[in-house]
């Protein structure tokens, strides 16, 4: 295996960095805030202008035209300058490269370029109070009137809908269908009409970054379905294997909490303790192994190799390391823990990790079934 990178991918990282260095995005606002969101918003326009955004997506769509090895140095390169993530991600990452792949030319023309500039934000319609994992579950209803489509129904967990002006929306149109994962339609909708209300949930660390969304007669046009009536999972898929390639722009991060572990652990008193020396070296090596296994992914992934159920152990990993590094500072802290917002606040969001993405039970289902051919129940 060549663990090194080739002479595009070390050029394209050096010219990050001397971007991010004579670009810095300024000082942070408090989290969970209008001024944040501002913050993140202007930052993804500096980028776009730098020709940062889209890094993977084709240049013909106003794209980098570069790989995932790239797309995957980027963002770990933003966690290194520490650097926030954009504020339209979830457009780039997830509503971007499905639009690339299933939606017709006047839809490429009408939504790309606005999720590159962050002028549109979008947001994810898919999970439901009794349909998370299992979103073939999902009762959101759709009912064609004319050249129109009235949504009726209840979407939760939907990060960034305070903010957005478009929602990738999965709802059922064909209720009398054989089986619950046909019948849906992946929609295009509006978030900006009577009959959308939009309800924020309070997390642990005290911000609103999920909501919950309700559709009372809300409206799409035919022209906003995106893939065909009645092929909304298979759209969905690729939009959830989008989703779970997020891990890509995951080393970064991690690799910065893991140097501020070791930072923090050579300054405590604590720090003497083996035990906690030791769970902060398993640390370091667990990010760097995570690490040159993104990169390896993501080579797979260049050369034409789905993203297969190996994407499972993966998130499985990483949203379990980041749980323990987070629990060993606060160990390292001991009692001055609750009054460290540096660390309590990003502790307090790691818990969701085995959570969003699909639960790490559903994970751990997908690779007892289809890595190690384990029978159904």
């Amino acid at each position: 295996m060549d663990l090194s990178f080739d002479t595009n991918e070390i050029a394209f990282r050096e010219e990050l960095r001397g971007w991010l260095a004579a670009n810095e995005p300024g000082a942070e606002p408090p989290a969970g805030t209008e001024e944040h969101f501002d913050w993140t918003r202007a930052w993804q326009r500096r980028l776009h202008e730098g020709g940062w955004v889209g890094i993977d997506w084709p240049r013909e769509y106003g794209g980098r035209g570069a790989g995932l090895t790239e797309s995957a140095l980027f963002y770990e390169e933003l966690g290194r300058a520490g650097a926030p993530l954009p504020a339209g991600v979830l457009g780039l990452l997830l509503a971007g490269p499905t639009l690339i792949q299933w939606g017709d030319e006047e839809q490429k023309a009408s939504y790309l370029d606005p999720i590159l500039s962050g002028e549109e934000i979008w947001c994810q319609g898919f999970s439901e109070p009794d349909a998370g994992s299992d979103l073939a579950a999902l009762k959101t209803r759709a009912v064609r009137e004319g050249d129109e489509w009235v949504v009726n129904g209840q979407k939760v967990w939907t990060s960034s809908a305070q903010h957005a002006k478009w929602c990738m929306l999965v709802a059922r149109t064909d209720p009398d269908a054989p089986r619950k994962h046909q019948g849906l339609t992946y929609f295009l909708l509006d978030m900006d009409q009577p009959g959308v209300t939009v309800s924020p949930l309070r997390q642990i660390t005290g911000e609103a970054e999920f909501n919950e969304v309700f559709f009372d007669d809300a409206r799409v046009p035919d022209a906003n379905v995106l893939g065909g009536v009645g092929n909304g999972w298979k759209v969905a898929m690729s939009t959830t294997s989008s989703e779970r390639a997020l891990s890509l722009r995951s080393p970064g991060r991690f690799m910065a909490t893991a140097e501020r572990l070791r930072e923090l652990c050579l300054r405590s008193p604590r720090g003497r303790d083996p035990v906690l020396r030791d769970r902060v070296v398993r640390a370091l090596i667990d990010v760097d192994a995570y690490r040159f296994h993104t990169f390896q992914l993501a080579t797979r992934m260049q050369e034409g190799s789905p993203l297969g159920p190996e994407a499972s152990a993966s998130k499985i990993f990483w949203s379990e390391m980041d749980v323990a590094m987070h629990e060993t500072a606060l160990a390292l802290l001991g009692a001055e823990a609750e009054l460290d917002e540096s660390w309590m606040k990003p502790y307090q969001f790691s818990l969701a990790g085995p959570i969003y993405a699909g639960t790490n039970e559903i994970q751990r289902n997908v690779v007892a079934e289809r890595v190690l051919g384990l029978p159904r129940k």
